[in-house]
């Protein structure tokens, strides 16, 4: 879509471009350094490979390791083969997650799924990705995490009485507010957090694993004998406890999101992919050892907080800081997501897809603080008025079907663009399984669950319309390229952002 220029108020009242951030040479004042051209504004190189490791890791480790690993269990039928299913979820995620390396490293740019789906099938169906993510997953997704950030933070403070309804939202709108407040001042700090946050979710994790192996090491196998046993899979059951399994996963794509601010892309992208599948599948795999060590199956399923009701078991008073730990955990989860895609947000505006004031960088902090706080609102307004889970559950099936595109777009690319640099390459049969398996998703969202994926499909499909009014049509009315300009500077005026010097 063709840009339009921008222009504000200057002080002389001279119309200027809008990059205000410049001083004027001519108007130093006597100032010797007023003529000195400013520092670029631009989104700076700070995600190493620690930090990497951290928003990967630390997205992925939400809450439900904590709260409700059950899914798996409940659907594969026995305990050996809910292990078996969690291992297996772990091998395809990294398949997929080494697929994206390859994706991250040959195309350099930011947005993670939309780009590389820009990148291969053109604009109109990257749009479509885009749209039912500002409309519907992201702000579900994050409302999610904030309602379960609210529950867990007071659940201490009230117990044994449940927490207000109330309550939780007001928690939950702070802790929201929170995480936008963060992303939008430091980037620096933003990352520290979740470094932080990410250690606290693997001390969480360790508190569960070392006393759940050391009494496993005692003889502590009862649980363990026959665990093949009463294994009742059905053809119905069993990929339903993949599709748990690989949402658990779901998050290894959150660095690409960020690809043009990580340091040394090339090695650092396929490394802190690759340490982060690995840490976290251990973490995942041995958490639930350590939980059928001290809880018969029965038992967790039974629980509405698996890690409670293991700490109660083993720790007696101790249990009342697991959900202070919860609530940490979903707090780190919000900030690597958030910070992730308003990447995505900000790329699509690049691209012409979304208002330009969505590519804008602040002057002074060097965050993109239009792409941060544009989903605010939305999510507030979900949070509120809105049937989260329902959403969630029209949308779910969306989600695997565009990162199945995206992988088959690497294959396809590998023929229309052979000459294309990949620092990182995998072999074929890594996105080939892969993309299989996010097919099959779709299909078992399809056939189990038939009429919240045709009323999700149907939500997906009112980006048709969108795309060809908003960005096909270039003829638009005068009133709406007035209306467009006129919001477009004033919210460039009030937040104090300018376009990215390149």
């Amino acid at each position: 879509m063709p840009r339009r220029t921008v222009s504000v108020p200057h002080p002389n009242g001279d119309p200027t471009p809008s990059n205000f951030g410049e001083k004027d040479p001519l108007k130093s004042n006597g100032d010797p350094n007023a003529g000195a051209p400013e520092e670029k504004v631009e989104l700076r190189k700070k995600v190493t490979l620690l930090r990497g490791i951290s928003i990967i890791t630390g997205t992925i480790i939400g809450a439900g390791i904590f709260i409700s690993p059950k899914g798996i269990l409940k659907n594969s039928g026995s305990v050996g083969m809910s292990l078996v299913v969690w291992i297996a979820c772990g091998i395809l995620s990294l398949f997929g997650a080494l697929s994206y390396a390859e994706l991250g490293t040959s195309i350099k740019k930011s947005g993670g799924h939309y780009t590389y789906i820009l990148e291969a099938f053109g604009p109109q169906v990257a749009f479509m990705r885009m749209w039912v993510d500002m409309i519907a997953i992201r702000p579900a997704g994050l409302a999610v995490l904030a309602l379960a950030f609210g529950h867990y933070i007071l659940e201490p403070i009230f117990m044994p009485c449940g927490v207000p309804e109330i309550a939780i939202k007001l928690a939950t709108t702070i802790g929201l507010t929170a995480v936008m407040y963060l992303n939008s001042m430091s980037v620096s700090w933003t990352a520290r957090i979740q470094i932080f946050l990410t250690f606290s979710k693997l001390l969480t994790i360790a508190t569960i694993i070392v006393p759940g192996v050391y009494l496993l090491f005692k003889g502590e196998t009862r649980n363990f004998e026959n665990a093949f046993e009463d294994s009742t899979v059905h053809l119905s059951g069993l990929p339903l406890a993949f599709y748990s399994g690989m949402f658990a996963y779901a998050g290894w794509f959150y660095l690409n999101f960020v690809t043009e601010e990580v340091e040394n892309p090339e090695r650092t992208v396929p490394l802190a992919i690759c340490i982060s599948m690995v840490i976290v599948m251990i973490c995942f795999t041995m958490t639930n050892v350590a939980y059928y060590t001290v809880m018969s199956a029965e038992e967790l399923l039974a629980s509405n907080a698996v890690a409670v009701t293991f700490a109660e078991k083993l720790m007696g008073n101790f249990s009342f800081a697991v959900p202070v730990f919860v609530a940490l955990s979903c707090f780190g989860s919000m900030n690597g997501c958030l910070f992730a895609i308003s990447r995505m947000f900000f790329v699509a505006s690049r691209e012409g897809q979304l208002p330009e004031v969505l590519s804008m960088i602040h002057i002074h902090r060097h965050t993109p603080l239009p792409a941060v706080i544009v989903l605010y609102p939305i999510t507030l307004l979900i949070l509120f008025l809105g049937d989260i889970y329902s959403l969630l559950n029209f949308m779910s099936f969306l989600r695997w079907l565009f990162i199945g595109v995206a992988v088959i777009g690497l294959i396809y690319m590998r023929y229309t663009r052979p000459d294309m640099p990949r620092p990182f390459k995998v072999p074929i049969f890594i996105p080939a399984v892969f993309s299989f398996t996010c097919f099959f998703m779709v299909f078992l969202s399809l056939y189990s669950d038939p009429v919240n994926t045709g009323i999700g499909f149907a939500i997906f499909l009112t980006g048709i319309p969108a795309y060809y009014i908003f960005i096909h049509c270039e003829r638009k009315p005068k009133w709406f390229q007035k209306l467009s300009d006129s919001v477009n500077r004033s919210l460039q005026i009030i937040l104090e952002v300018v376009p990215a010097n390149h």
